[in-house]
C-alpha cells in the first residue's frame, strides 16, 4: 500500500464525521477550579472524596480511576453527562452531553453545582468562576495519576528554561477553559473557522478572566501566553488564534499540517516527543522519544500515530462534525453560559457577521493580525480609541448574536453577556 500524504489523512480525519446538513447541537464543558476558601493550597483529598460521594450517593457511574483507585471521571447514569479532573486534582470539569438548547445544560448545572458546592464547603473548599486558580503557587501541580495526564505533564516539562517559552510547564494545572461545540457542514465549516477567528479580539475584551499574579505579562488573559510560549505553540500553527484567513479547503488543510505530532502509543505504552509538524511526520526515518518512566526509545512513525493528533487552535475542528471554540476564560458563576450563547448567536447569523466583518471599520483602524488583535485587546489598560475601537466592534457583534438566538425563539438570548 502506498503511504498516504498527510494532508490526505488529516482530511480523511476531520471530514469524516461532518454532516451535509447537520442540526446544530451545543456542547459545554466547563471547567473550574476548586479553591481552599481559608486561603492556600487546595487539599487533593477533598477533591478526590468529592467524587467518591457523587458516585456514592448520586446518580453517577465512575468510567476511569487514577492508579490508586480514585474515580477520576464520573458520567450520569441519566445522560451522557460527565464530571471529571482535568489535568490535576485541583480543577473539576463538567463535561455536558450535546444539548438542543442552552437551558437544558443550565438546568443540570445548578443541579450539579448545588450538590457540589454543598460537599465541598463543609471543608471549606468551593469551585469559583475563574480562569486561573487563585492559589496556583501553593497547590501541588502534579497531574492526575492517569497516562494522558502524566504525559501531557512531562510533555510540557520539555519547555523548561527553553527559550522563548515560559517557565510553568504545570500551567495545565491551574488554567481554566469554557469551551463550546457547535455543529458544522462540508458547507460551512471554513467560514465558521474564519469568521470566529476574525472576532478574537471582541472576545478577548468581553470574556477575559485570566489575569495572572505572578509576572509582569500585560494580560487579562495569560491563557494565550500559558499556551502560546509553551511546548503547544513551538508551532504556531498548533495553539492559539490562526494567523490568516482561508480562502479553500486545501489553503486551511495546508495550514493544519504545519501543526504538531507529539504522542505515540506503541503496545499500550505512551510516549511523548518533541513536537513534529503533521507534514514532516511520515518522512521521519525514527523518532526519539521518551516513555512515562522516562526511558528513551527511537519509533518508527506510523500513519496510526494521526489519531493522536490534535490541534490547540482557538477555532478547532474536532474529528466529530463540530467546531470546537477554545479560547474562552472560565467565567463567572453570573455569566456562565453568556460564551456559549455568544457563539451560538454569531453561528445562527454567519452570513450576516460575515458581511459586517468583511468591511467593519475595527479591521480598517486596527488591521488584520488577528492574533496581535487578540494579544493587544486582552491588555490591563486600552487607550481611550482602542476601547472605542473595540467597544464598537463588540457592541455590533452582540447585537448580530442577539438576533441569531431570537430568530431560534428558545429565549437564550437571555444568556448574552452585557458590554
Amino acid at each position: 500500500m502506498e503511504m498516504m500524504d498527510s494532508i490526505q489523512i488529516l482530511k480523511e480525519r476531520y471530514l469524516k464525521n461532518i454532516k451535509e446538513n447537520p442540526t446544530v447541537y451545543i456542547g459545554i464543558e466547563l471547567e473550574f477550579p476548586i479553591v481552599n476558601s481559608q486561603g492556600g493550597a487546595t487539599d487533593t483529598n477533598v477533591a478526590k472524596n468529592l467524587l467518591k460521594r457523587l458516585l456514592e450517593e448520586y446518580d453517577f457511574e465512575a468510567e476511569r480511576f487514577d492508579r490508586d483507585g480514585n474515580p477520576i471521571q464520573l458520567k450520569s447514569t441519566k445522560n451522557e453527562d460527565r464530571i471529571l479532573f482535568e489535568v490535576s486534582y485541583n480543577t473539576l470539569e463538567f463535561a455536558f452531553a450535546k444539548a438542543s438548547r442552552i437551558q437544558e445544560v443550565e438546568e443540570r448545572f445548578k443541579n450539579y453545582l448545588s450538590i457540589i458546592q454543598a460537599i465541598l464547603r463543609k471543608e471549606n473548599h468551593e469551585i469559583q468562576g475563574k480562569g486561573i486558580h487563585p492559589f496556583w503557587a501553593e497547590n501541588d501541580n502534579s497531574p492526575v495519576k492517569y497516562p494522558r495526564y502524566e504525559m501531557l505533564m512531562q510533555y510540557l516539562s520539555m519547555g523548561k528554561n527553553m527559550d522563548g517559552l515560559h517557565n510553568y510547564p504545570e500551567y495545565g494545572a491551574f488554567i481554566c477553559g469554557s469551551q463550546v461545540q457547535l455543529d458544522v457542514s462540508r458547507e460551512n465549516y471554513l467560514t465558521v473557522i474564519n469568521v470566529f477567528n476574525q472576532i478574537e479580539a471582541a472576545k478577548a475584551y468581553l470574556f477575559a478572566n485570566s489575569e495572572f499574579s505572578d509576572s509582569s505579562w500585560d494580560t487579562k488573559i495569560a491563557r494565550d501566553i500559558f499556551w502560546e510560549q509553551s511546548m503547544h505553540g513551538i508551532l504556531q500553527e498548533n495553539a492559539g488564534v490562526n494567523s490568516k484567513d482561508f480562502q479553500t479547503e486545501d489553503e486551511f488543510f495546508a495550514y493544519l499540517s504545519k501543526s504538531a505530532l507529539f504522542t505515540a502509543e506503541r503496545n499500550g505504552q505512551s510516549y511523548y516527543f518533541y513536537p513534529i509538524a503533521a507534514n514532516e511526520y511520515l518522512s521521519q526515518k525514527t523518532i526519539e522519544a521518551y516513555s512515562l518512566s522516562g526511558e528513551k526509545t527511537n519509533l518508527i512513525p506510523s500513519e496510526t500515530d494521526f489519531k493522536n493528533h490534535r490541534s490547540y487552535q482557538y477555532q478547532d475542528l474536532t474529528t466529530r462534525g463540530t467546531v470546537e471554540f477554545r479560547s474562552i476564560c472560565t467565567q463567572p458563576f453570573d455569566r456562565t453560559f453568556s460564551s456559549a450563547a455568544f457563539h451560538l448567536g454569531i453561528l445562527e447569523n454567519l452570513e450576516n457577521v460575515k458581511t459586517y466583518l468583511q468591511n467593519a471599520t475595527f479591521f480598517q483602524q486596527e488591521g488584520r493580525d488577528y492574533k496581535a488583535l487578540r494579544r493587544r485587546f486582552s491588555k490591563k489598560e486600552l487607550t481611550a480609541s482602542e476601547t472605542e475601537h473595540i467597544y464598537e466592534l463588540t457592541k455590533t457583534l452582540l447585537q448580530l448574536a442577539r438576533a441569531g438566538l431570537i430568530a431560534r425563539q428558545l429565549g437564550e438570548e437571555a444568556f448574552l453577556p452585557s458590554l
